[in-house]
């Protein structure tokens, strides 16, 4: 019996750019992310492509890198056509599904991928496509929703949950296909796809709407400096960073 497919999520008509992340509400999470990215893109690329990279939020982040060919690649139409009235002729971009990627073997030598995991159900799949158009020796950078957070183990040791933080099985966390995965699962997915960890970063690790009321962005970045690679090894952070190399 063949795999049933498995479901896009698709933006269009929902004003991502505005509604998620507009209005400084997720001004931390926008500035640890783009700290992390910094940290983990490798210096040269001459085919880079930016994996589910919406309306291109993280693209000046790739684009000021001096990069060869740049596309943004996502499912939403709307979000790329922002993206290309913003940028203009600087990117590339590209409409496709993640699980089936328009892409050829080997035909990339650099990526990455943000915000992007919670959506997906097979990870496995995706996993496949990003180890499938990487080049030998090519880097790609991924973020991970993070299913072992600190508020969830809390949760489930005082029975506030029922839902097991140290199982390896991914979680529904919302019934409406926003899921989370355990950094074990998904370093054995990369493995599996000849993909070997070369660095860690735990981020966004104050990410919590009360610091954020109470300390400045400012002061929170001051910490977050220091705790994405001091709390790496615990990938302790809402979001884990991988620096993944392909090696076969």
């Amino acid at each position: 019996m063949s795999k049933a497919k498995a479901k896009v999520i698709d933006y269009d008509g929902y004003d991502y750019a505005d509604d998620f992340w507009g209005n400084g509400k997720r001004e931390y999470e926008d500035q640890a992310d783009r700290l992390a990215i910094q940290r983990l893109l490798p210096k040269k690329a001459a085919n880079f492509i930016d994996v589910a990279g919406g309306y291109g939020r993280l693209a000046d982040e790739y684009l000021n890198r001096g990069y060869g060919k740049v596309t943004l690649f996502d499912y939403s139409k709307d979000l790329l056509n922002q993206a290309k009235k913003h940028y203009g002729a600087k990117l590339h971009t590209q409409q496709g599904d993640a699980y089936q990627m328009p892409f050829q073997d080997a035909s990339c030598d650099a990526l990455m991928m943000v915000r992007a995991t919670h959506h997906f159900s097979d990870f496995d799949q995706v996993v496949s496509e990003i180890s499938r158009i990487l080049k030998p020796g090519g880097i790609a950078v991924i973020e991970l929703a993070n299913k072992r957070t600190l508020p969830r183990v809390f949760r489930y040791w005082f029975g506030r949950s029922k839902v097991n933080p140290f199982s390896h099985d991914s979680i529904d966390i919302t019934g409406k296909g926003f899921y989370n995965y355990h950094p074990k699962y998904a370093e054995a997915l990369f493995a599996a796809h000849g993909l070997k960890v070369q660095k860690i970063l735990s981020v966004s690790n104050l990410r919590s709407n009360r610091l954020k009321r109470t300390f400045s962005t400012k002061f929170l970045m001051s910490i977050e400096k220091f705790s994405q690679r001091a709390l790496a090894p615990f990938r302790f952070g809402p979001s884990v960073y991988y620096q993944l190399k392909k090696v076969k």
